[in-house]
Formats: structure tokens, C-alpha cells, sequence
């Protein structure tokens, strides 16, 4: 085993421009995590604004600091404790970085072991280093939040992105009708993912869409957008149901009014990725997408060093399905 290692680090906050190639010393598993040999890494919109500094409320960043919560690959080294997991097995694993940790765009990760999930063959490097925040997090929303089940209507706000698109079928998965909001080229994709209607948000109304389909009203909305694009989620909910939207960490984003909530009988549960259930819910995707009810989004896979461009494309958003990055191919697609 090497005792350094190549990552793509930051030495302070910024844009894009800060990434740099550089060698840093490789982690030691400690008691309770496992070091991974990583084969390809996802990129995520928590990425850039941890690049930002957005995330330095929840942990002390120590420079230089790898980012990235999301990586598949090997299993190199086992910590003191850790059983169920032996060296070379192939695994997915949300990160440390959420704790302050070092991240996944590095040749090798540490990460606690309740957070390593085996992977079977047939799961590609490249489509599991896409579930670990983007379908978690979706998870969060449309099962442990909205309690999606059979004969449930959910309106997924976005489906085209990485998160949407695990939304779409993971609630589709558990029985549920979905629609989702989306750009007219991105229709066809996200009705293939298992959405029973397309709304083309430039052009349409996307609550009177909505009723015009549930006339009742949807019982869960997961918006994945934000940034105030549909503050009037509320009026497309029936009395008793959920408003589940994705945490963004913009401070002064626009919310839905909370007193025409209460008047509606319309719940507001503002989510993100909880770090205590991630294990378990990563467990039930890797389950999902391994007989085939779940499938990766759509993507694009670009070589380490070309992280920043990785930033530029999602900060701008737009992105279809995940853009993963692949850092050592060599140990598989």
C-alpha cells in the first residue's frame, strides 16, 4: 500500500480554479472505517458549494481538503472492529467529508464502516459512485419523508437532474404515480425512468398541470429545484400531504408560505441527506439496483482532472442524470 496518494484538493475557498492536482498522504483505516480504493467518484451540487465554503457551519475544513461524498471501488485496508467486509471487495460508500473528513476525489477514502455497502458484479464503478447522495437523499424525500406506497401521487419538481431521477423511480418503484416537471428535450428520459407525466415547466403552469392530473391533489411533492421556483407547491398538495423540499443551503431562498400551508392542511419538511440513516438506505438502493428495479441515471463520466469543469457544468445547472468522475479505471467500469 502506497503511504501517499493523488487528489484533486483546495487550498482555500473560491470558484472552479481552486481544484488542483496534487499528492497528498493516503488515510489509515482506523478502528470502525474502511480505506477504499476508489475506481470512479460522483459530483454533486454539495460539491461546489463546499468549494465555496457553504458547508463551514457543519465542520472545520482542513487545507488542503478533498472534497466528494461519493465513491465506488475496492475495499484496501480494514479497520480494527469491521466485520462483513474483506480486502478487494467491491463497494459504494458515502464519505467522511460530511464530517470533515477528507473526500472522495482521491486515488483512496476512508469511511466509516456502516456507510461501505457491497456491490455485485454486474453494478458498473461508474453507476454506483452515483447513488450515494443524489438516490439517498431522494430516498430521504420520497420514502422516510413522504411515506410514498401504492396509489400515492407524487409530483417530483426537476426529474431530469441526478437527484429527480432516482425520485422518479424510487417512488414509482414502491407502487406510487408519479409526474414531474422537466425541459421538453428531457420528457422522453424521464418518462423512461417511470413518470407517468411530463410537465414542460417553461411553458406550463405547473399547478394547474398537476390538478389537471390529480385533481384531488398529489400527498408528496419532492422539489429538487428550489431557488423559489415553486413556492406554490402547497396548492398543488391535498390536505394532509407533504411538501419535501431539497435543502440547497441558499439562506434567503424563497419558501412556500407557511401560513397558507397550515390553511391547507399541507405539510412543509424541508430535507436533506441524514447522516444516521444513510447506511440503511444506501443498503436499499445498492438491493434495488441490483435485481434491476433501479437503474443509474444517465452519465457522463469525465477523468479526474477535469473536476473543475465537472463544478462548472452542475453550478450552472441544467445537468442530465450525474456526471461521475473516473479516477482509476483500472479497477473496472
Amino acid at each position: 500500500m502506497p503511504t501517499q496518494m493523488r487528489a484533486m484538493v483546495i487550498d482555500g475557498f473560491g470558484g472552479p480554479e481552486v481544484l488542483r492536482d496534487a499528492t497528498v498522504e493516503r488515510p489509515i483505516a482506523r478502528p470502525g472505517n474502511v480505506v477504499i480504493q476508489v475506481g470512479h467518484c460522483g459530483v454533486n451540487p454539495a460539491d461546489w458549494k463546499a468549494r465555496e465554503g457553504w458547508l463551514s457551519s457543519f465542520f472545520d475544513y482542513q487545507f488542503p481538503f478533498v472534497l466528494g461524498f461519493d465513491a465506488a471501488g475496492v475495499v484496501a485496508e480494514i479497520g480494527e472492529g469491521v466485520t462483513g467486509l474483506a480486502v478487494g471487495d467491491r463497494v459504494v460508500t458515502s464519505s467522511n467529508q460530511g464530517l470533515g473528513e477528507r473526500g472522495t476525489y482521491a486515488e483512496f477514502v476512508a469511511s466509516d464502516a456502516d456507510r461501505v455497502v457491497k456491490l455485485p458484479d454486474h453494478i458498473a464503478f461508474s453507476h454506483a459512485a452515483a447513488i450515494p447522495t443524489a438516490a439517498v437523499t431522494a430516498y430521504e424525500a420520497v420514502m422516510d419523508v413522504g411515506q410514498a406506497g401504492p396509489g400515492k401521487l407524487v409530483l417530483v419538481h426537476g426529474g431530469a437532474g441526478g437527484t429527480g431521477s432516482f425520485a422518479i423511480q424510487i417512488a414509482a418503484v414502491a407502487g406510487a404515480r408519479v409526474a414531474t416537471t422537466c425541459s421538453p428535450r428531457n420528457a422522453d428520459y424521464v418518462r423512461g425512468l417511470g413518470a407517468e407525466l411530463a410537465i414542460d415547466y417553461h411553458t406550463q403552469d405547473v399547478v394547474e398541470a398537476t390538478r389537471a392530473w390529480a385533481p384531488e391533489g398529489v400527498d408528496l411533492v419532492v422539489d429538487t429545484v428550489g431557488q423559489g421556483t415553486l413556492t406554490d407547491a402547497i396548492e398543488a398538495v391535498r390536505r394532509g400531504g407533504i411538501v419535501a423540499p431539497i435543502a440547497t443551503l441558499i439562506g434567503d431562498e424563497p419558501q412556500c408560505d407557511p401560513g397558507r400551508a397550515a390553511e391547507l392542511g399541507v405539510s412543509v419538511v424541508p430535507t436533506m441527506s441524514n447522516h444516521l440513516r444513510q447506511g440503511r438506505q444506501l443498503r436499499a438502493l445498492v438491493e434495488l439496483m441490483a435485481d434491476g428495479r433501479l437503474v443509474a441515471p444517465e452519465i457522463t463520466t469525465l477523468p479526474l482532472d477535469q473536476v473543475a469543469d465537472a463544478h462548472r457544468r452542475i453550478q450552472d445547472g441544467h445537468v442530465r442524470g450525474k456526471i461521475v468522475l473516473a479516477v482509476n479505471e483500472g479497477l473496472g467500469q
